[in-house]
């Protein structure tokens, strides 16, 4: 009768132990809970961009033109392409056609990173004065200035 009572026993002991480490996986895989979480994402910025003119300007002369960008954001800001928006002379030089300036979209896929002040952008432009078939002594001596865009 003894015997009978401790196999019950086992019997029993492993049933719960069964079903307790079944529960215990179940309640493992079936957690759930709750929880929130919040982020702020980062804002466009703008650079400031220079541009330096090789010297030697002359009707019909290609100057190379190199470039400096500025970024006062604390994130890194990337400069793709450098656009001529176009070409002012000096008060002294009213008369000089700036329309006959141009310079081709300059590719740079370049990121200037934040805090920068003058970081150099890696491609050059070429800045064309055109030779028209009219005067353009107006432009002697023109300091010129040039107004760019970036994308």
């Amino acid at each position: 009768m003894r015997e009978l009572k401790s196999r019950k026993w086992v019997v029993l002991l492993g049933g719960v132990l069964a079903l307790a480490v079944a529960g215990g996986a179940i309640a493992y895989w079936t957690g759930g809970g709750t929880g929130s979480g919040s982020a702020t994402a980062g804002t466009s910025g703008t650079v400031a961009l220079t541009a330096t003119i090789g010297s030697g300007i002359a009707l019909g002369l290609h100057v190379p033109v190199t470039f400096k960008a500025a970024n006062a954001s604390s994130s890194a800001i990337r400069v793709t392409t450098v656009h001529l928006v176009g070409v002012e002379a000096d008060a002294g030089h009213s008369g000089c056609v700036t329309a006959d300036f141009t310079m081709e979209d300059v590719t740079q896929n370049h990121d200037v990173p934040a805090g920068a002040t003058a970081e150099t952008l890696p491609q050059n432009g070429t800045l064309v004065y055109a030779d028209t078939a009219v005067s353009q002594d107006a432009c002697k001596g023109a300091t010129l200035t040039l107004t760019l865009s970036s994308v």
